[in-house]
Order: structure tokens, then C-alpha cells, then sequence
């Protein structure tokens, strides 16, 4: 990784904050166009190269459309309710069927990202995977730096479809971070150490990692199913346990 590649994507992270806010709070509505590059170059202090970027973010996530020789536009988002929302998701049993969704679909990004990725997005999901194994090792939540990882597995595909729905799921995607009492945490984790478990979860993140960096789509496809397939086994286990103290 070098420095000014990560500070061009610090900037751009910066400017796509600021568009999206706008955007999330109507003063750019669908069908008003972005100031030209000119502009935003200007208005944010930044280089041409990190406006680019920040638009490529935008473009990925869905938010805006550029017309070539016409300019950049918010587009219209779709809001289908298809019962995603993280606060549809309450249950064990809910998160166990939103896992078996994600096994389905994030199994192929992984695949379709190791195939399509750029090194930029490469040093970005290195840099989530360190934050998330060192808030592990100092016993902080890993939960934010986790689900940037899998979104940025998303963005890799350069299908903004995976990532509205990643985006729609937020902390759902994570089960740990909906284990929210002491009961169901201490459930899910009775059969490692919590080191142990902590170390599992973080290689499972490391095997994903590697078969996308060395573009092999077939092991990072493997690697992401084994990841949720044992986040999927491990909260089977807690509820069973679960529901043998109650019985």
C-alpha cells in the first residue's frame, strides 16, 4: 500500500459524505445534476483525481448516473419492502434465515470480486480486515470494521445491486452484532474460548482476504461459504442450547 493512494481514498470518503448527505436529506433530489468537477474540486479542496473517485462510489452505490458530455444526476432509488430492514431482523431464528440468504449471494460476490476487483479496493479491504483483527485483539466491537469489509466485497464486483442489498441489511449482516444480550452472546461462544473464537472468525475473514487478492475466484468463493456456513453452525448450535434449557 502506499500513503497517497490511501489519502486519495480518505478524500474521496470524505466528498462521497458529503454528496450523500445531501442526497439523504433531499437538497440533491433524483434528476437535480451534481455541480461539475470543476466545482466539487473546489468546493472540497480536493484534486480532480479524488472527485473521480468519490463519483465512482456514488455511481456504485447507486445514487447517481453519469451521462457522458451531459453531466453526473442523482437517480431515483428504488425502496421495494422486501422485509430486510435491520429492524424486520429481531430473532436468532431471523438472523439464521437472513445467513442462509447471504450464503446464497455472497458466496458469488466474493467469486465475481476476486475476478473484478481493483488494487485500490484491495488495500481498502486490507486496511478493514487489520482494523477488524486489531479491534479483536484489543477486545473493542469489530462489528463497523466487519461490515465494511463484506460491503467492500460487494463494491468489488462493480454491481451496485449487491451492494444496495448488503446496504439495506446494515448490521444484520453481521450476527454478532444482533446477539444483543448476554444470554445469547454467552450461548454462541460457550464452546470456544473467547480467543479461540476471536481467532477462528478472524482467519475465516483472512482466507477470504487472500483468495480475493490473488484473483482466484473459485477460493474465494469457498472461503466466503465456509465463513457464513460456520457463523450459520455456531448460532444453530447457541439456539439449540438455548432451547435446551428451556425444555
Amino acid at each position: 500500500m502506499n500513503l497517497p493512494q490511501r489519502k486519495h481514498r480518505s478524500l474521496a470518503q470524505g466528498v462521497v459524505e458529503q454528496i450523500s448527505g445531501t442526497i439523504r436529506q433531499g437538497t440533491l433530489k433524483p434528476g437535480d445534476k451534481l455541480p461539475t468537477e470543476s466545482s466539487l474540486m473546489s468546493q472540497h479542496g480536493v484534486s480532480r483525481t479524488v472527485v473521480r473517485e468519490a463519483i465512482s462510489h456514488l455511481q456504485a452505490a447507486g445514487l447517481v448516473q453519469t451521462r457522458h458530455g451531459i453531466g453526473t444526476f442523482v437517480i431515483e432509488r428504488a425502496q421495494p419492502n422486501l422485509g430486510l430492514e435491520a429492524e424486520n431482523i429481531l430473532t436468532l431464528r431471523d438472523v439464521l434465515s437472513i445467513l442462509e440468504l447471504r450464503i446464497g449471494i455472497e458466496t458469488e460476490t466474493a467469486g465475481l470480486a476476486a475476478s473484478r476487483r481493483s488494487e485500490d479496493q484491495v488495500d481498502e479491504l486490507a486496511a478493514a480486515l487489520a482494523e477488524m483483527q486489531q479491534a479483536m485483539a484489543e477486545g473493542r466491537s469489530a462489528v463497523e470494521a466487519d461490515k465494511r469489509f463484506h460491503l467492500l466485497i460487494a463494491q468489488g464486483t462493480g454491481n451496485r445491486y449487491f451492494v444496495e442489498m448488503l446496504e439495506r441489511l446494515g448490521n444484520a449482516i453481521i450476527p454478532r452484532a444482533r446477539l444483543n444480550t448476554p444470554v445469547l452472546e454467552q450461548s454462541v461462544r460457550a464452546e470456544d474460548k473467547p480467543a479461540d473464537f476471536l481467532e477462528r472468525v478472524s482467519r475465516e475473514h483472512d482466507d477470504i482476504f487472500r483468495a480475493i487478492e490473488r484473483r482466484d475466484p473459485e477460493a474465494a468463493r469457498a472461503a466466503m461459504r465456509t465463513h457464513l456456513s460456520n457463523s450459520r453452525e455456531r448460532l444453530l448450535q447457541a439456539q439449540r442450547r438455548l432451547e435446551s434449557k428451556l425444555n
